[in-house]
């Protein structure tokens, strides 16, 4: 199979030539492109997401030998969790050189959070079953780059800490309200105000409700912070 100007160009950013290029095709081929002769790339995301695991964990213990398993979970989570691995697919143009089915097209589909971080994943299973997983390990350490070495400040889950906080102090859990959505079906925008019984209270915006309550979270902690 010969590969597209396009898929040949995503290669070279990738840094991997494939000896099996019908794997890359079909890693970048989203169900709804699929058909009796074109297989999508959804069982691929299963395994890129077991092998961007393993490598995760890899690096973490050598990065930190003394680390615990509690202070652990929380940057393996950072460095896997779908808004990373969307982040990371943007950085190497991936939503230019997805397939796609029409409707999913006209829906923004290349700038969907979701499917950007399931498409880079099933990348990395491409990569691991045309090369092996040395290759794939070499992929993700090289896509995933300082990520790992910084994401123990990523890693830090505001809300948990704005709980922790209420709840050193007797308060009430923190509540998190929508106030406002702004843009289009596909590429929502969310306003969240994190609330706490003391009458305190934040707000962010992000493209997800996740996002914006993180953010809300942590605009509120630091605000408590400062006023102590």
């Amino acid at each position: 199979m010969k590969l597209s100007a396009e898929l040949m160009s995503f290669q070279d950013r990738l840094g991997h030539r494939f000896k099996r290029p019908a794997l890359l095709a079909q890693a970048v081929t989203h169900a709804s492109m699929s058909s009796a002769n074109r297989d999508d790339n959804q069982r691929m995301e299963f395994l890129g997401d077991r092998v961007l695991g393993l490598v995760m964990a890899e690096a973490l213990l050598a990065l930190d030998k003394g680390a615990t398993e509690g202070q652990l979970a929380p940057r393996f989570n950072a460095l896997v969790r779908k808004e990373t691995c969307a982040d990371v697919a943007r950085e190497v143009d991936l939503g230019a050189v997805l397939r796609l089915g029409r409707s999913e097209m006209l829906s923004g589909g290349r700038r969907k959070q979701a499917l950007l971080g399931d498409a880079i994943e099933a990348v990395i299973a491409a990569v691991y079953m045309d090369a092996g997983f040395e290759a794939a390990k070499d992929l993700i350490l090289r896509l995933w780059g300082a990520r790992i070495h910084e994401v123990e400040e990523d890693a830090r889950d505001a809300k948990t800490a704005l709980q922790e906080w209420a709840q050193a102090r007797g308060l009430q859990p923190p509540r998190y309200d929508e106030v406002r959505r702004e843009g289009p079906d596909h590429a929502p925008v969310f306003t969240i105000v994190a609330h706490l019984s003391t009458g305190d209270r934040d707000e962010a915006t992000a493209g997800s409700k996740r996002q914006a309550e993180q953010a809300a979270a942590q605009a509120l902690l630091t605000r408590l912070e400062n006023d102590r």
